[in-house]
């Protein structure tokens, strides 16, 4: 049984954020009740991978219920109302007030249940002259500067999975598994909003205080750190690339003996410090390549693994399925098809589950959801 067996979420989303956020409360063991329109949240459409399903949509819709409602009608709209009254968290991504316009405000909302706890997410905030710039993950990565400082410096780069929804997500959910604590302590609900660029100006912080009060933001380094050397990609027999990292001076010396067997590279005043370095980059890199060069890639490996340096192999997407470290949890298709995807990455480690999970079809559970909401009359419904 999941921390939040007892614990109603109902969502009015779409696409990524949202959903991640959800899904994450439903692996949980939160009951939630997705609330598409008739032609359902628009990812169900973005691709056919998922053994004829959509991506994205099997990854973040395991184990919801799915209704569809139309808030132009007066009877779905009494019956999200009667969803509500009994809900302990409602999610929302729409345009910014647009739940507002269709009569769900947010004080409506905490007027019919005063326990529940609203979690609004867009791309710029719900107020102020960018509320209603539409917003969308490539779209926020370049206006965060995200894009400014990835990829190389002839050019800057995507980053290439939907980082600003994800991270949005995942901070709605740690907000709103805080409100919950913070509702069993007093009782009542309150309204929380996380907003994709909110997200990624503070991952940008580090790089913000460069331009601020430093030299400048590091510009785009490609496979290198901008302010750690060395830490990136050398050059190995057959063109073959390998990673490394080096952290502190202990690390650069064993690098220089034990695994380029350099000696001249560990006295080298150009290289005495991290600064040194960072300053030398260019030349530092061109003899180690030097060296790397005339080894394999899985011989300069055991070399760094012997001598506790990091290191890492450039991977593509298949060599992640058969990468040792990946766990994989199974799931189904909204018409049964099992799939292998990569596991929750948590690890609870007294809990061993076999659950698996299912995608929703459109509506499959509209009809069941209508009929345990079925009791007219509430608060709720007569008021708003």
């Amino acid at each position: 049984m999941g921390a939040l067996s007892n614990i109603l979420i109902v969502s009015i989303e779409q696409a990524v954020a949202a959903p991640l956020c959800t899904s994450r409360l439903a692996d949980a063991g939160a009951r939630v009740i997705k609330v598409e329109r008739a032609e359902g949240d628009f990812s169900r459409g973005y691709d056919t991978a998922a053994k004829g399903e959509s991506s994205y949509f099997a990854w973040l819709n395991q184990g919801k219920e799915s209704v569809c409602l139309d808030f132009k009608k007066t009877s779905d709209a009494n019956l999200l109302w009667r969803i509500i009254e009994k809900a302990d968290v409602l999610i929302q991504n729409l345009s910014p007030g647009a739940l507002q316009r269709a009569g769900f405000s947010s004080i409506a909302l905490l007027e019919c249940n005063p326990k529940l706890i609203v979690c609004n997410i867009s791309g710029y905030g719900n107020h102020g002259d960018l509320a209603s710039k539409r917003a969308y993950d490539l779209l926020v990565q370049a206006e965060s500067g995200l894009i400014s400082v990835s990829g190389d410096k002839d050019s800057p780069g995507r980053i290439g999975v939907s980082i600003c929804d994800v991270g949005a997500g995942v901070t709605a959910y740690a907000a709103v598994l805080e409100a919950i604590i913070k509702r069993s302590q007093t009782g009542v609900g309150e309204e929380l909003s996380v907003s994709l660029f909110d997200v990624s100006a503070e991952w940008m912080t580090v790089p913000y205080m460069h331009a601020e009060y430093g030299d400048g933001a590091p510009k785009p380094v490609g496979l290198r750190h901008p302010s750690i050397a060395p830490y990136g990609a050398f050059e190995c027999k057959q063109d073959k690339l390998v990673l490394i990292s080096i952290q502190n001076e202990r690390e650069w010396q064993r690098l220089c003996t034990d695994v380029l067997y350099s000696d001249a590279l560990s006295n080298k005043v150009l290289y005495k410090s991290n600064n040194d370095r960072v300053q030398n980059r260019e030349s530092l890199e061109k003899e180690i390549n030097t060296i790397t060069r005339q080894l394999s890639a899985n011989e300069f490996q055991q070399r760094l693994q012997s001598a506790s340096i990091a290191y890492g192999a450039i991977n593509s997407a298949a060599d992640l399925n058969i990468h040792p470290a990946l766990r994989k949890k199974t799931a189904l298709t909204a018409d049964g098809q099992a799939m292998s995807l990569p596991a929750h990455p948590v690890i609870q480690e007294q809990i061993c589950s076999d659950d698996v999970r299912q995608t929703p079809a459109l509506g499959q559970h509209t009809a069941a959801i209508k009929s345990e909401f079925s009791v007219a009359g509430t608060s709720c419904v007569t008021t708003h």
